[in-house]
């Protein structure tokens, strides 16, 4: 899907040419071990580093630079993945091909060059100025969780579920992390994603791969990185004496969130087929917690499933009235018995491959989800196809999803209503 290159020790380049789009996408992904701390500080550098630098050191002169390149899109991002933090630097640009007598690619290439390397110092510092602002513009990020009720029930499942752990972890820390954040730590984090975090660089577009990395080893110069970043591994459960939790805000709908465990994980022979597994279950319009849960007993306004491969951990979300909430984990229950029973027909087993299938061909319309998909399985294999990966779903049978159904264990309730609705037990 990738061609793979190594521009210095633990600095890769992936590039994809293909005729599919006729603009270039470039993605640079560092990656460092996920904490609290780090996260808050990356969050905020991603934020300093998208307002200015010291070629062009306010926003309306770096936005009118953008504007000149016919409209280049650049934007920085923070992600998690697992136990590890992604700090993202990501543009699209015209491609020259459709141009007349200019090379917009290398000057947004120069561009990418100077907002990594050159950022807007003040005496070896970032202006406290902005710094401030930006820490409060994260703060306001993580605070915006609390007024969407179903991020911040599920935040709530996984603080009781995975404390401590990189499972709860946020891509911007806490508000009391961002609150302590030092000048010096932002630079300091700034040195780091240049001499050590681990580096992919993605490029996808119509272009001649050794023109691409030609440029690349011209207008970059990336240290070796000395540190080597582990591949991130199952997360150990913390115990947890408590399997169930109400708590009450006022609100009209309750959030219902299930987390169950299993042994099974993105790095597991059977990946694939607790994918399916998953979409019988609840990960489609099709699947048993939908068709019984919502369309059959009405009992909810949303209900559905999601697999959270990294962790091991498979959660059940449901938008129900407040007085329904042992009747519908009830319901939900029966759903996972029916799985472990093998209670499977064709159609099901069917239509999930085909709704997978679908889901992963559409995504790689864009560009940018061809980056991201391969940035993830390519931790298993570096030459991976979407054809390669169908092809494990398409053989998958139903006694298999059985058996990984049979590993699924529900591990937590987290009920999230108004006044009207369960009590903590």
């Amino acid at each position: 899907m990738f061609q793979q290159f190594e521009l210095a020790s633990g600095v890769k380049l992936f590039v994809r040419p293909t005729e599919q789009f006729k603009t270039i996408n470039i993605s640079f992904k560092w990656k460092q071990p996920l904490t609290v701390e780090k996260a808050a500080v990356r969050a905020v550098l991603a934020n300093i580093l998208q307002f200015s630098n010291e070629v062009y050191p306010t926003n309306v002169a770096f936005r009118k630079r953008l504007d000149d390149l016919y409209g280049a899109v650049l934007y920085f991002d923070t992600t998690k993945k697992g136990s590890h933090h992604i700090f993202s630097l990501n543009a699209e640009t015209v491609n020259d091909a459709y141009l007349s007598n200019e090379k917009i690619v290398d000057e947004v290439f120069s561009l990418l060059h100077t907002v990594i390397f050159k950022p807007n110092l003040v005496n070896g510092k970032f202006d406290e100025s902005i710094v401030k602002r930006e820490k409060e513009q994260v703060i306001e990020r993580i605070q915006s969780m609390y007024d969407d009720k179903t991020r911040y029930a599920q935040q709530r499942l996984l603080e009781n579920i995975r404390p401590n752990s990189p499972a709860s972890i946020t891509s911007n820390g806490t508000v009391e992390a961002v609150k302590a954040i030092t000048n010096d730590q932002l630079i300091d984090m700034h040195h780091d994603l240049l001499t050590k975090d681990d580096l992919s660089i993605y490029i996808v577009g119509d272009v001649n791969v050794q023109e691409i990395k030609d440029k690349m080893q011209s207008h970059f110069s990336f240290a070796d990185r000395t540190e080597k970043i582990v591949k991130a591994v199952d997360i150990p459960k913390e115990s947890n004496n408590k399997e169930f939790l109400h708590e009450i805000q006022d609100m009209k709908q309750g959030k219902l969130h299930i987390a169950y465990q299993t042994p099974i994980t993105f790095f597991s022979e059977e990946f694939p087929v607790m994918q399916l597994t998953n979409g019988i279950l609840g990960g489609f319009s099709h699947s048993k917690i939908f068709m019984n849960v919502r369309e059959k007993e009405s009992m909810a306004y949303y209900a559905s499933s999601s697999y959270s491969s990294l962790y091991g951990l498979i959660f059940v979300l449901a938008g129900i009235d407040s007085n329904l909430q042992e009747k519908a984990v009830a319901l939900i229950d029966e759903q996972l018995k029916a799985l472990q029973n093998g209670e499977i027909s064709d159609l099901e087993l069917n239509q999930t491959k085909s709704m997978l299938t679908n889901q992963l061909k559409e995504a790689l319309d864009s560009a940018r989800a061809q980056i991201e998909i391969y940035d993830q399985y390519k931790e298993l294999n570096t030459s991976f196809t979407v054809e390669d990966w169908v092809e494990k779903w398409m053989h998958v049978t139903k006694e298999e999803i059985q058996q990984m159904a049979l590993t699924i264990e529900k591990e937590f309730v987290y009920f999230l209503s108004g006044k009207e609705g369960a009590t903590n037990e």
